[in-house]
């Protein structure tokens, strides 16, 4: 065992005399604060929101405050972006009459109270303010709300979606990809050029084999006691109501082989694929802020070895390791919400402690 501060060699990635981070495999993270500033100003200042529609006239004038954190971390060519901010826009409002004559000009503010990776896949939610109280402010402020919160929402989307790919830190992974495709060729001789175009064939045909491969995707096993009957467990796991009760959240759950269910007001959507009662669950899930078309497999086994002492097996495989915004935290969340949200809300909720 090495000694404290020492560490033990076969662990310890050491750093390179040339300072190269070989394969991304230590921890890069690369600060996005200001770079997440500049996009979020470009894409929001001097934005339209109304102009004339309803004799309203209304923009956005600029971003005057980013607050917070942002930041992508790199490993081994796996973006994993972070970023949680607090964003204050400004905005201006006329109303006009009939005949183009202004009634009012009014000066007022947007918040974005947060914008962050942990709710990349809901709505943004913002706030509204004008400094004038009156019946025709309230009538633009309600306007900018209505009107200015799907744009507003429109380039979040474009913030998040650019956070996913990478940020500040894309153009460098896509730098070191172009140069690790490119440098097994810059040595070829003239004696060898001959041989140049079946190296890159051979690299052709060996990445269309590795997008065959069904690669991205993990697996979770996880076995739990449980003081009751396997067959009510399983009956607790099939039964809509109960759902409800133990996840205090809305669900529809067929009992029907074939038969589809939502869990989780909706958030968690699947079919069932076999049942056998008080033995069996197999089931297709899909997440609602997974990558189009992925679906996962789930199958629960009931053993009772003895009278009222029941162990269940739950096997959840074709799991996504990022979600559609590029996070990848999906397998760690899934396998948290299975033990927190489902197997220890049963035990907690129908006292099936051990």
């Amino acid at each position: 065992m090495a000694k404290y501060g020492e560490g033990d060699k076969r662990w310890i990635v050491e750093d390179r005399p040339d300072g190269a981070n070989v394969h991304n495999w230590h921890w890069a993270e690369t600060d996005c604060l200001e770079w997440s500033r500049n996009l979020l100003s470009k894409l929001l200042n001097n934005l339209k929101v109304l102009d004339g529609e309803g004799n309203l006239f209304i923009k956005i004038n600029k971003v005057e405050k980013v607050e917070g954190e942002a930041y992508v971390n790199v490993r081994k060519g796996k973006i994993i972006p972070g970023y949680e901010l607090n964003v204050v826009l400004s905005w201006q409002g006329e109303a006009k009459d009939s005949e183009g004559n202004s009634l009012l000009k009014v000066d007022g503010s947007v918040e974005i109270p947060y914008i962050s990776d942990e709710n990349a896949d809901e709505d943004t939610e913002i706030r509204v303010t004008v400094k004038d109280d009156g019946p025709i402010g309230k009538t633009l402020k309600d306007a900018m709300f209505s009107k200015g919160k799907p744009v507003v929402e429109e380039k979040v989307r474009v913030y998040v979606q650019s956070m996913a790919k990478g940020g500040p830190a894309k153009e460098e992974l896509e730098s070191k990809k172009v140069e690790k495709r490119v440098q097994p060729l810059v040595g070829a001789s003239v004696k060898n050029a001959g041989s140049v175009a079946p190296v890159v064939e051979k690299e052709v045909k060996k990445e269309v084999k590795k997008e065959v491969k069904k690669e991205g995707f993990k697996s979770i096993s996880l076995t739990e006691k449980f003081s009751c009957r396997a067959k009510d467990l399983f009956e607790i796991l099939m039964d809509e109501n109960r759902w409800k009760g133990f996840t205090q959240s809305n669900a529809r759950i067929s009992k029907e082989v074939g038969g589809e269910f939502s869990i989780f007001d909706g958030s968690v959507t699947g079919r069932n694929l076999e049942l056998q009662e008080g033995k069996l669950i197999v089931q297709q899930w899909r997440f609602g802020n997974w990558p189009d078309g992925i679906v996962s497999k789930v199958r629960i086994t009931f053993d009772e070895p003895e009278p009222r002492v029941t162990i269940v097996k739950v096997m959840h495989t074709d799991i996504p390791e990022e979600d559609r915004y590029g996070n990848a935290t999906v397998v760690e969340n899934t396998e948290r919400g299975w033990r927190d949200l489902i197997l220890n809300k049963i035990r907690a909720v129908f006292g099936f402690g051990i």
